[in-house]
């Protein structure tokens, strides 16, 4: 398996597997804005990056997306990983674990003080494997306000 950064040249391959993602969280932002997003983290990689894991043949199996901020509680700089996702068939061998890798090394070589992310409280798929990361399970509660 290889995990590279997304490019310009990996969109195509990227967009299904967001739409995926997407509709798996029952949301439809639209394939346009996802494409876009895209695009925009490729052209100012600053604010935040997409991995891309492939197989030996090319194929795409996941991605995670990975964006920087600060946190002023820990008065540091954070890589939080907003998205992780894993074609369905190819779960459960070893692909997402080796996307928050990815993630947790680029995190480092830039300064972070650690990685964060959530996940909804019913992916249970997912957080059996976030339990095994030597992550913490947070107390927090997540709000968002549509603006």
């Amino acid at each position: 398996m290889k995990i590279e950064t997304v490019r310009e040249r990996d969109v195509g391959d990227l967009l299904p597997m967001l739409v995926a993602y997407c509709d798996f969280y029952e949301v439809d932002p639209g394939e346009e804005n996802l494409r876009a997003m895209a695009l925009a983290l490729i052209e100012r990689p600053e604010e935040g990056v997409q991995l891309i894991a492939r197989d030996q043949a090319g194929e795409p199996l996941g991605f995670a997306s990975l964006f920087w901020t600060w946190q002023t509680l820990g008065a540091a700089r954070v890589g939080v990983m907003n998205d992780l996702f894993v074609w369905p068939e190819h779960r459960g061998h070893g692909v997402g674990r080796a996307l928050i890798e990815a993630c947790a090394q680029l995190a480092r070589e830039r300064g972070a003080r650690w990685l964060g992310w959530d996940t909804a409280p019913d992916n249970r798929t997912a957080q059996r494997l976030y339990d095994t990361t030597g992550a913490r399970r947070s107390e927090w509660y997540s709000y968002s306000l549509d603006l």
